[in-house]
């Protein structure tokens, strides 16, 4: 089946306001909570904030906080494999 004339359009201020909205922070710092816990310790969330160009976004990380976290993310990928967790 041709797709050709299928076009979709985004409505700009509406993605922004989605992309900003304070519901999807809290979900970005639930998710980022639970990918340390399923990392394992000495692994901790960063502050939540805004990224993109212009701050366009939320944004939370996870990271290695010791020397022992970032040995387990270098051989067996610990954190990598604690955010498919958050995949569904």
């Amino acid at each position: 089946m041709s797709r050709k004339g299928f076009r979709i359009e985004l409505n700009s201020a509406g993605v922004q306001q989605l992309l900003n909205d304070g519901g999807l922070s809290a979900v970005c710092a639930s998710n980022a909570q639970r990918i340390a816990s399923k990392a394992g310790k000495g692994f901790r969330v960063s502050r939540q904030w805004q990224a993109g160009y212009g701050g366009g976004r939320t944004a939370v990380s996870v990271r290695t906080a010791t020397p022992g976290a970032r040995e387990a993310e270098a051989v067996n990928k610990t954190l990598t494999l604690a955010v498919q967790s958050c995949r569904a």
